[in-house]
Formats: C-alpha cells, structure tokens, sequence
C-alpha cells in the first residue's frame, strides 16, 4: 500500500479531493476500498492545547473526529484493525497508542462521546460497528477477519452478531490504549493487569474540571435570586440587604459547587457508601456543617434560613456529584438509573421546601407571618 500525499477530505472512512486534511493526517494510504487518511502517531502542540481546552469547556461537546477508518503507519491488507470513538481525545490517545506500529483505526460514530460512555448509551455499540464495517468496506482492506475493541466498550458490542453479520471476530482489547503493543506481543491476550481499571486520585482529579466549570455556569443565576430574595423589601430592592443578607448563601452556593464537584471526587473511596447521591450530600452536609461552626456561627438566627441552608445546599451538593457517575468506576448504568429513580424527586422536594421556607422567612421579616 502506498502514501499518496494528497489533500483530502472523508466520506464514511473513504475521501475526496479539493478539500484540507485535518492537521493530524499526513497524506493518505490507497486502500481496494480507496484512499484513506494517515493519522499522526505524534500529537502537536496544537492537540495538547484542544485537549486541555476540551478538560475546562464545553469544547468537548464537538471535538470529534470524522466517523470512518484510518491508517497509522504503514498498513497492509494483514495489519490489525482497532475500533474507536470519534469523541478525538479517545482517537488521539489510540493513535498516539499506535506509534511504531501499523494498523487501521475504524472510527465509530458516537456523537462525540468517549467510547466508555458510548457503550452505555448504545452509540458504541452492535449496529454502528456493523454499520461502519460495511461502510468501509473493510473486508476488502483487510485480508483478516478481526477487529480489536477497546475493553470499555464491551458493554454496547455483541461480537456474536458483529461476527454473524460481518464475519469479522470481536477481540477485546486492553483497558488503556497505552497497553496496546504489549498486547498484540501476547497474541492478543491480555494480562489480568490490563483488564484492571485504575480510577486513581489522579485520574479523578483530572476530571473535577469537566464538573465544576458546568456547575459554574448556573451560578450567576443562583446569586442573583439570592440577592434579590434577601434584598426585596417592600419598598423595592435594598443593595445594602441584599449584600448581607444573601452573602453567606452566596458563599454556601460555592461550597456546594466544591463539595460536589471537587471534595466528593477527590475523597471518593474514604466517603461511605456506594451511592453517589449519597457521598455527595455527606460531602455537602459536612461543609454546611464546617462553615456554620467554623466561620460563621452566628449566621443561622432564623430557624427558616438554618433548615433551608442544611436542606438545599447538601442537596445540591448531591446532584452535582451524582454527575460525576458516568466518569467512575464505581457504578454502573443499572446504578445510575437507580440513583436518578430516588435522587430527582429528592432533590425537587428540597428545592420546593427550601423556597417555602425562604418565602416564610420574608414573610416573617416583614411581620406578615
């Protein structure tokens, strides 16, 4: 197979002329099925900076990699096929996986979601691996009948239909791309090592970002309906009541947004439990708990605005390490759809009784009640 350095632009893995290639491709590799992009093995700085970009924003909801296959190094019709998301940060550390080697990537359509959470929501899964097999006319790329797939991703693939349909052979690869070359060593056998999945304190605090920039977002909103709860009097909005009175809800509002999205990830195997809802209301209690004592004891004096502060705020706390679920090990979708079933309507309830209780609290500061 030959390099043809072209610029190219894909079409279900196949391409075109006139158009760029993607800055991560040099040339293109001529295949039976036609030409196909050569991904990089190397990533630039350029993909350093998008992927740190795609760990603070939202970014990550379109970086992504056109659905197709790719080639890394220089394959032939007997190199191994790995199957992909085209979420790109999953892309370019298989790639960057591949470097020495020579392989076809086969990208997935998954929305632009890793393949760990694809799997769960079905987009990595049984019908778009068939789909893209036969799109890519990959039976006649390859003279083999095999196709690696990424360990997370065994949940959405069926390799008995994948096999029925394609006549391709499902392998599940190791858990992390890393690992790739020691695997194909082993003829493809993974070692118990590396079906493990490692969810160390590094490995959750890379992540806290992806948590708490969303959480942020809502905040503005959150502080402004407290500073207009605190400083509306009947004579019109009071700047000054606003400040002081709203300031510690304004400051508890934060920690929730830590607690839940920082303190609860971080300490995550030492708080009790196996629910996420409920580490995260330990969390947030806890914090309510250490500001009330610690730094403010003097703030509750209003019976309305204590409950309300050890109602809404560990709540908040809850759901917004409840979030964090689909990141972990931890759980499962089975889980997860558990914790939704009995946290949602918790966390509505705390939310109607924590505005009734403000609405009380005013009532009674303006000696309505």
């Amino acid at each position: 197979m030959t390099t043809i350095p072209l610029k190219l632009k894909s079409e279900a893995g196949l391409l075109k002329l006139n158009e760029p290639a993607p800055i991560w491709t040099t040339g293109s590799v001529a295949t039976p099925a036609g030409p196909v992009y050569k991904a990089l093995t190397s990533l630039s700085p350029q993909d350093c900076r998008e992927h740190f970009r795609c760990r603070i924003s939202a970014y990550r909801d379109n970086f992504i990699v056109e659905p197709g296959i790719y080639a890394v190094g220089s394959p032939d019709e007997n190199s191994e096929v790995f199957a992909s998301a085209n979420y790109k940060y999953s892309f370019d550390l298989l790639r960057q996986s591949l470097d020495g080697l020579n392989g076809w990537i086969l990208v997935l359509d998954t929305k632009g979601i890793n393949v760990w959470c694809a799997a769960g929501k079905g987009s990595f899964g049984t019908v778009e691996l068939i789909k893209k097999i036969s799109d890519c006319k990959l039976a006649s790329i390859v003279s083999h009948r095999r196709i690696i797939v990424p360990q997370l991703g065994a949940p959405g693939i069926c390799s008995y239909l994948v096999t029925k349909k394609t006549g391709f052979k499902v392998y599940y690869g190791p858990v992390y791309a890393k690992n790739i070359p020691a695997y194909l060593e082993a003829d493809r056998k993974a070692s118990p090592e590396m079906r493990t999945v490692q969810f160390t304190i590094k490995d959750r605090l890379i992540l806290t970002p992806m948590e708490i920039i969303p959480a942020m977002k809502n905040y503005p909103l959150f502080a402004l309906i407290i500073l207009l709860s605190f400083g509306l009097q009947p004579s019109g909005i009071i700047f000054r009541d606003a400040f002081y009175g709203g300031f510690h809800f304004l400051v508890l509002g934060m920690l929730a947004v830590v607690s839940g999205a920082f303190i609860t990830p971080l300490l995550l195997p030492a708080i009790p439990f196996r629910s996420f809802a409920i580490k995260g209301w330990l969390a947030g209690i806890s914090t309510v708990f250490a500001y009330h004592k610690i730094f403010a004891p003097s703030i509750f004096t209003s019976l309305p605005l204590s409950v309300v502060a050890y109602i809404f705020f560990p709540a908040a706390s809850s759901y917004i390490a409840l979030q964090f679920t689909g990141s972990t090990t931890f759980t499962g979708m089975s889980g997860v759809k558990k914790e939704l079933k009995y946290g949602i309507p918790a966390y509505m309830t705390a939310v109607v009784i924590s505005l009734i209780l403000l609405s009380a609290y005013k009532l009674m500061e303006w000696r309505l009640l």
